[in-house]
């Protein structure tokens, strides 16, 4: 029997986890990366260094592969466009994958099927950033209507591409990119939530346990599954409006749909994310198939795997990089104190701010829960020393 080859674009930790779950089922990788000290390139056996924006290496690339999927949203369009001109599964394809890469696109299309956003628009200039700040005030009410959120449509994560402006002078910085902005209300929201749901070519779907995400200066610090206190309704009507912008985007993979819970009751879409998603790395351990190993069985188009939590609670804290490299020397404390603990490390270069890990932890105890991944992951980091 011959197993097939997924093509994973992209070197990062996403590349590295998806690869870990294929492993078990006899899956092969090929991998295209930036370097060859890629946190997936220092494992996937056959790896391609190349750019993937150009054409050609992409092409060259994907004679092999059974199909090509990826770990960010990056590939031009275009180039998807013509891959499967080619005849090569691409999945998610160039039509669903762009509404992940242009939020301009996004935001057109979920307004078009009904999907709740906040206010919005593309804006021309900082004056029209003011035009449309106004346009959000309330008939009578007084001031400018600022803040006001500015993002660019293509190349922005984590934060960068995004800012709060709270005048016409600090909505300058945006246009210098040279890309189109689109302006957003500034949601008065309670949390960050999130729905995982993975989609097959065929249809099949499964939805995780909407979470909440916490944020620290625009990047995720901590998961919880499930989001504590949600109403179940609400939470049933979240996984169902990730459901349908899968179906209806036509998503094949995960699909991650960043959320905000308002202080009025409803859920709003934030962002969409088509490959796995920071959100969802407490499946690894605290869902019985993980987001990655429903990926590959979705690009793979083999029936998905069951995603109801093992525990009742799984929290998930990112490891950041800090002032200590050597992370190494801090498991004997981290593994004696806690010997549930789950780390996770991506094989990166330790830089002040950078994800180079996370840690899972899980239980019947939130807040033991959370205690333990919160204390693991600030001992990794050199943050806590006791």
């Amino acid at each position: 029997m011959t197993f097939p080859v997924v093509g994973m674009v992209g070197g990062g930790q996403l590349a590295r986890m998806t690869h870990e779950a294929g492993i078990p089922l006899g899956i092969r990788f090929k991998l295209l990366s930036d370097t060859p000290q890629d946190s997936a390139a220092q494992v996937v056996n056959e790896v391609v260094v190349g750019d993937y924006r150009d054409l050609d290496t992409l092409r060259a690339f994907a004679r092999g592969c059974d199909v090509i999927t990826f770990d960010h949203e990056h590939v031009p369009t275009e180039h998807l466009r013509a891959l499967e001109a080619d005849g090569i599964p691409v999945r998610p394809g160039p039509d669903a994958l762009v509404h992940a890469q242009d939020k301009g696109v996004m935001r057109a299309r979920l307004d078009a099927i009904g999907v709740p956003c906040p206010r919005h628009r593309i804006v021309a200039d900082p004056q029209d950033v003011a035009a449309f700040a106004a346009e959000g005030l309330p008939e009578g009410a007084e001031g400018d209507g600022f803040p006001v959120v500015l993002k660019t449509v293509r190349g922005g994560y984590d934060g960068k591409g995004v800012w709060v402006v709270r005048s016409v002078e600090e909505a300058e910085a945006p246009f210098r990119a040279g890309v189109p902005v689109l302006a957003e209300e500034k949601v008065d929201f309670v949390r960050e939530l999130a729905a995982n749901v993975v989609r097959s070519p065929h249809g099949q779907a499964v939805a995780y346990p909407v979470v909440e995400s916490q944020q620290v200066d625009g990047v995720c610090d901590t998961v919880i599954a499930p989001a504590p206190g949600l109403d179940e309704s609400l939470a049933l009507a979240a996984e169902e409006m990730a459901l349908r912008i899968a179906k209806e985007l036509g998503v094949v993979g995960h699909l991650a749909v960043e959320l905000f819970q308002t202080r009025d009751g409803r859920v709003l879409v934030n962002e969409l994310a088509m490959r796995p998603h920071n959100s969802g790395h407490w499946t690894q351990d605290g869902a019985i198939t993980s987001q990655f190993a429903n990926h590959v069985r979705a690009v793979l188009d083999l029936p998905l795997g069951d995603p109801r939590p093992r525990a009742k609670w799984t929290v998930m804290v990112n490891v950041l990089g800090g002032d200590f490299p050597d992370m190494y020397s801090a498991y004997l404390h981290c593994m004696a104190r806690d010997p549930q603990l789950k780390i996770h490390m991506y094989g990166k270069d330790v830089k002040p701010g950078r994800k180079v890990g996370h840690v899972n932890t899980y239980g019947d105890d939130l807040d033991d829960v959370l205690e333990r991944a919160r204390h693991a992951a600030g001992y990794l980091r050199g943050t806590i020393t006791e």
